[in-house]
Formats: structure tokens, sequence, C-alpha cells
């Protein structure tokens, strides 16, 4: 008692200091003068249990709020003593019980945690649209279809949502106290977005689509079947459900209009009719730029084949590897150094190609061409199946040595050589084309 009566001194000199003195601090004097007795009084049976102090202090503070017109010796005379038979009746408890409750108090504490920790994400709000849709619709997979909650949740923690609120009493409490807390506007709104069960739309199913009802007409359904409706329903929203149902045909008197299957041969019929009777008017203008587009197409096409040869020779240079025989549309072939260059039609034009002038055979891909003449020559194939080269440009050029001036002409044989401005060509023939007569 002597340690009693020293932390009663202390506290009552502190109470007497000048500065003001608030609740929470006084608490925490409390705590320490326990902490003193318990350091004071050595019990034989052991240690005494953490969770006395914070008990004490609770009723420390229920006393508090009890005798507020005490006053202040007499309010810590009380404490002391409330407190010291506490701490007696605690010490003498079999220290058995002691770990019994010292492990229930640290589930629950745990419990209390995890509860606190799962509200952050479920609402007062989403609490209440769980309960009342599992009475509605008695199916917690139809909830999570059903029912909007202010975040997303898969159907496992819809679940254990759920049994949480039945089974776990600290979760159930914590629940029931933040619904508590709710202001009513907010919700008498949360219960209206229950969604609606069998019973109450087989009540609304039976006004016909035919009447046109008010809210009054409403009002008196909702009245007369009170014990089968939802307590936060109201007329308004009993008629937008039922015009909601009038459009969807799930009223009684509405049949849904089921056309006869058919299959696919005559799906595939109605659709060729329909594309026969379909008739577009035709634009001149597009169709003529469609024209344009596609010669286009083809003369870039056309430039691409006559290029093939070219690169081909070239990789079979860099490569050495041979090229392969003559195709059946080549009739003759002009090989040079670098380039080969394919006939594929009874008459080419051979000579420089530039911006203004375009010929079948660019001899400049061979070499220097300056003087080349832009359109050089022609090569010829008769119907008798030989070949002759005419000389259209400035230049003359040498056919197996022979001069051919502007205007002349000389018949090309299997293996002729053919010079133009210092660069030489080996003409070569397709026997086998030319003796049956190539069709062109």
């Amino acid at each position: 008692m002597a340690s009693g009566t020293s932390t009663s001194a202390t506290i009552a000199s502190r109470r007497h200091s000048s500065r003001s003195i608030k609740r929470k601090k006084f608490d925490d004097e409390l705590v320490e003068s326990s902490i003193q007795l318990k350091s004071s009084r050595k019990s034989s049976e052991g240690c005494i249990a953490e969770g006395s102090i914070v008990s004490t202090t609770g009723k420390a503070n229920e006393l508090l709020s009890t005798s507020e017109n005490v006053p202040t010796t007499s309010k810590v005379d009380v404490i002391e003593k409330k407190m010291t038979t506490e701490l007696s009746r605690k010490s003498t408890a079999p220290p058995e019980k002691k770990n019994i409750c010292k492990k229930k108090k640290i589930k629950r504490s745990r419990q209390a945690f995890a509860a606190v920790k799962d509200m952050g994400r479920w609402k007062p709000t989403d609490d209440i649209l769980l309960i009342d849709a599992v009475e509605q619709l008695l199916d917690i997979s139809l909830v999570k279809q059903c029912v909007k909650f202010s975040c997303y949740f898969t159907l496992e923690e819809i679940q254990e949502r759920w049994y949480a609120l039945l089974y776990d009493p600290v979760i159930s409490s914590l629940a029931k106290q933040a619904m508590k807390n709710l202001p009513v506007e907010i919700s008498a709104v949360t219960h209206a977005k229950a969604p609606y069960s069998d019973a109450e739309e087989r009540v609304l199913e039976m006004i016909p689509s035919r009447l046109n009802p008010d809210k009054k007409y409403f009002q008196s359904v909702l009245e007369k079947n009170a014990s089968i409706f939802h307590s936060f329903r109201s007329e308004t929203s009993l008629q937008k459900h039922w015009e909601l149902m009038k459009f969807y045909h799930m009223l009684c008197d509405q049949q849904i209009k089921t056309e006869p299957l058919i299959n696919f041969s005559e799906a595939e019929d109605l659709l060729d009719s329909n594309d026969s009777s379909y008739t577009a008017a035709k634009d001149e203008s597009l169709e003529q730029e469609m024209r344009i587009a596609d010669r286009k197409n083809k003369l870039q096409v056309k430039q691409l084949e006559e290029e093939i040869p070219c690169w081909e020779l070239l990789v079979s240079n860099l490569t050495k590897t041979p090229l392969p025989e003559l195709d059946q549309h080549t009739v003759a072939v002009l090989r040079g150094q670098l380039v080969r260059y394919l006939m594929r039609s009874r008459e080419i034009t051979i000579g420089r190609c530039t911006d203004n002038c375009y010929v079948d055979i660019d001899l400049s891909l061979e070499g220097p061409a300056q003087k080349v003449s832009r359109r050089q020559g022609i090569i010829k194939l008769k119907n008798n199946g030989d070949f002759f080269l005419v000389n259209e440009g400035k230049q003359p050029f040498y056919v197996d040595g022979k001069a051919v001036v502007k205007g002349n002409k000389s018949k090309l044989g299997h293996d002729s050589v053919i010079e133009i401005a210092l660069l030489r060509f080996v003409f070569q023939i397709n026997q086998q084309i030319v003796s049956t007569g190539p069709k062109f």
C-alpha cells in the first residue's frame, strides 16, 4: 500500500499543476501506475497476464465516464481500489487458465485485424447490397451477375464475404456497426437497388401489356402484395421494372415470335436472290480511274518481270552457279557479261531508257552506254523462224564483225556476237521453240 499511496501522491501532485490535463494523458498515467504496481507486487504463481493492463485501463475509462461529478481525489482512490482488486484476482488464477485467455485474446486480435483489413474494400453499402441480393435471388452466382458493387469482386470473394457475415462474429459485428452508422438516405437508396425476386416478377408479369397503368395502380399492387415485395419498393420502381419486362416480352399476354429455322442451302439461295435483285448504278469516273490504275499495275509488273533475268544473271555471276535452261516462253536470249536479256515476244526494242523513251532491253545495265542511241534497234522474229536485227540509231553496230548502219538490217543466228558501242552480247536461240513454231 505504500507504493499505492506514493503513486496517488504523484498523481495528485501532477493534477495540481498549472497546465491543462487531457483525458488521454490521464489514461497514460493510469497505465504507468499499473506498471509500477506490477513491478512492486510479486506473485508466487507466475507473471500477470498482459491483457490485465488494457482491461484495467478500459474499466478505468468506464469509471471516469460514470463519475464525472466526484472530486479528483475520490476518483483516484476508487480507481486504485479497483485496480488492486483486479490484480489480486488475476494473480490467484491458475496458469492454465491464463494461457487459454491469452491465446483467445491473441486470436481475437488477429481476427479483428483481418476484419478491419478486409473492410477496406467491402464498404457498408456493398454489405447491404450483398445481403439484400442473397435474400432476393438465393444464389451467389446470380448475385455476381446482377449486382454492381463499389468495386470488382470475384465469385470466391463474394462467397467468402457472405460466409464471414454469417459465421464470423468479429466481421459481422463490425459490418453491423458500419451499416448502422450510414445515413438514412444512403441506406434507403442502397436497399432500393436490391434485385427483383422470382415471386415479385410473377406478380408483375400478371399485369397485361394492353393496359397503361399509372403510379396509383402500382401503389395498389404494392399494398396488396406487401408480403411479397421488398420493403423498400416504390410504385415508381415497380412501374419501371414492369416497362422493362414489357420491352423484353416477359408479360403473360406476350409471346415471342419465332421464325422457322432454315438450312444452309436455303440461306445461300436467299443470299443469291438478294444479290441478283440488287443493281447498283455505275459510276463512269470510278471505272475510268480503275482502268488507269490497272494499266499502271500491269506496266509495273511487266517491268519487274523484265528485270528478273538481269538479277538472275548478276546473282549467278556472284555465286558462280549456272543459270537454269531456257523455259518454254523464251524464244531467244541476249547475253552480256553482267546481264541476260530474255526475248519472249516476236519483236523487242533495244537501246537506252530515259524519262521520255522506254525500250524493252536497256543496254545501260551492262555498262557505259553514253554512245548508245535511245532507240538503237529492233530484233524481229519472222514466221519462218529467222531473226533479224534492224538498226534505227545514229551509231552503227556490228554483227559477227560486219557493220550495220542506220536503216539496214542483219540476220542473227545462234551464238551471233553483237557489238554496240564497245558493249558485246551473244545472241542465243531456243531451237526447240523456234522449230515447233512459237505462238505469241
